[in-house]
């Protein structure tokens, strides 16, 4: 279990019914995000620029480093814990996008190591799926705030 931290990475994955690029705006664009992920952002993801997400209702906060964009294809962030989010975007004919998300570079011991893949992987699952309500249905289900309703702040 020593390499545990290399080979420990989230993958989850949706079919979205809905073109690339209005899939890949959900990300970058906190207008649209804060519909079905954190409540608050200073501003829209982009190369270099250094963002702050928040969740209100949780009273909590986090910073990260946009390393890449590729429009329509890629988005690669790190948070101000090291770790490293990644989505990918297929286009599918007719179907819409796939996107996939991968978070990797967990750090600690093996036991808090799966502890974080455990959570990160329903954590970005619940993001796939208000996101394909927001966008397919246009319904907002509040996944991530009604997550937690006891920790609410």
């Amino acid at each position: 279990m020593s390499n545990l931290s290399e080979i420990s990475t989230v993958n989850v994955g949706m079919l979205i019914r809905k073109p690339v690029a209005e899939v890949f705006e959900a990300f970058v664009n906190p207008e649209i995000t804060t519909k079905f992920w954190f409540t608050k952002s200073n501003g829209r993801l982009e190369k270099g620029k250094q963002i702050r997400w928040d969740w209100e209702m949780y009273g909590v906060s986090a910073e990260l480093d946009v390393k890449e964009i590729e429009q329509n294809k890629r988005i690669l962030i790190q948070f101000d814990d090291d770790t490293n989010v990644e989505w990918l975007f297929t286009p599918r004919e007719s179907e819409g996008t796939f996107i996939e998300i991968k978070n990797y570079g967990f750090k600690g011991n093996s036991s808090e190591i799966v502890n974080q893949v455990i959570d990160s992987t329903g954590g970005y699952t619940i993001v796939l799926c208000g996101l394909k309500a927001f966008l397919e249905h246009n319904v907002v289900l509040n996944l991530v705030a009604d997550k937690f309703p006891d920790a609410n702040v």
